[in-house]
């Protein structure tokens, strides 16, 4: 796209992370799958690109706007239809089956990505978004449903989250819903004239999916509705008690939420919602999941039951900023300076040095102003929010020396000059006074 003066800009609803965000992002990631590492979930790395029939068994049924929204494209060179992944919980099943890892024992599965959905773009709400997701496939109990709770609650509390609240439901088995939803068609059928053409196809192909609606003048109309917990079977409802007590064990407090019914069709029985309680928006759920005990069964025929949750990262990074989260900024330990051809050469050979005891350094290089001078690179040293910079001038080249630098100081002149032999002794055990 271009803007009125042709400068090139990022495509509508996709957005970079810039250097300056990126210690948040970094921090968060590490954060969360430490987190994920220590219940027993493995990384996964999934293609970007699926073919769209698995979209279409796995997605079948659910909002229609849902698969509306996908990107999906022919390959001019075969033929094929593909998909940019909307969400990754069928890739990654698609890749436990194919490559039969529940065989080799793998059953609890994390992955982070961006996934992709053709939506208005708006805050909280982006056509690219990233999330971090975990499956735990082969579970049939309560427990592994309450383990997962559990766990995002760990997440929040080590990210030190604030006014994050916890709204679970079940909405029953496949049978329990039809019988549902042909009570809940029934029902507004005497409201149908209320309804926009979004809401017609969603009453008509998967009417509980009415339930994800921000409209205030259908949830009305829901508020009145049939009860969805009336239908639900005693299998379901023994499950749902069991998470209830593990949670309130644990002391993790939730809001019970009749109308959660999450907007992909393949869920069952568990649903939940980790909502922000500091934004009045609709996009303010960053944390969602359930369980899916027939998807697997849409791929392969296997009967094998599943539960798993995505984080939007977006939102919980907004959410962090919002808490006036202090960026850990990248940091590095030391810029070299140099003046000199002879200089040059010493500084590349100290630099790698230097890295090889572990140290994160930047090594001046010249730039478009060719701001070579000794006191420019100190200016740049200091922007860089390096601990020291090391000066190699003509000088240090003729008495085979270095001046180190404490940037701490950097109006002042704290610095000390020792032999070159020496430097890495310097920043290895620290004997010298600056």
């Amino acid at each position: 796209m271009y803007s009125k003066n042709k400068k090139i800009l990022s495509v509508k609803g996709m957005h970079d992370i810039l250097p300056i965000d990126i210690g948040i992002w970094e921090f968060v990631e590490n954060t969360i799958y430490n987190i994920l590492n220590s219940y027993g979930f493995k990384k996964i790395i999934t293609p970007i690109v699926e073919y769209t029939n698995l979209f279409k068994k796995t997605l079948y049924g659910s909002n229609d706007i849902f698969l509306k929204e996908m990107y999906s494209f022919q390959d001019k060179l075969n033929g094929e239809k593909l998909t940019l992944r909307p969400e990754n919980t069928s890739g990654v099943i698609r890749s436990i089956i194919e490559h039969n890892l529940i065989h080799y024992g793998i059953k609890k599965i994390y992955y982070s990505g961006a996934m992709f959905r053709h939506e208005k773009p708006q805050f909280g709400r982006y056509r690219q978004f990233h999330q971090i997701g975990a499956e735990a496939i082969d579970y049939i109990g309560p427990d592994i449903d309450a383990e997962i709770i559990i766990m995002c609650n760990r997440i929040w509390k080590k990210l030190n989250i604030k006014n994050i609240i916890l709204e679970i439901n079940s909405i029953g088995d496949i049978e329990d819903r039809r019988l549902y939803n042909n009570d809940l068609i029934i029902f507004f059928k005497k409201y149908e004239y209320m309804f926009n053409s979004n809401e017609l196809k969603k009453f008509y192909s998967n009417p509980i999916s009415i339930f994800d609606t921000k409209n205030l003048e259908i949830i009305k109309i829901i508020n009145l509705a049939p009860k969805l917990y009336n239908y639900i079977n005693n299998n379901s409802i023994y499950h749902f008690e069991e998470i209830k007590k593990i949670l309130l064990n644990n002391k993790i407090y939730f809001k019970i939420n009749n109308y959660l019914v999450r907007g992909i069709n393949y869920y069952n029985k568990t649903v939940f919602e980790w909502k922000d309680k500091d934004k009045n928006y609709s996009q303010n759920t960053i944390c969602a999941g359930g369980r899916y005990d027939y998807l697997i069964e849409k791929i392969s025929g296997k009967n094998i039951p599943g539960c798993g949750f995505a984080i939007g990262m977006e939102r919980l990074i907004e959410k962090l900023k919002f808490n006036n989260f202090k960026k850990k900024e990248y940091k590095y330990d030391i810029y070299i300076i140099y003046k000199g051809k002879q200089a040059k050469l010493k500084s590349f050979l100290l630099a790698e040095k230097l890295r090889d005891i572990g140290k994160k350094v930047i090594l001046h290089c010249e730039h478009k102003e060719k701001n070579s001078n000794i006191k420019s690179q100190i200016k740049l040293a200091n922007k860089n929010k390096v601990k020291y910079s090391i000066i190699i001038g003509e000088k240090e080249i003729k008495n085979n020396t270095v001046i180190i630098k404490n940037m701490k100081y950097f109006f002042k002149k704290k610095q000390i000059e020792i032999p070159l032999l020496k430097i890495i002794d310097f920043f290895k055990n620290k004997k010298y006074n600056l």
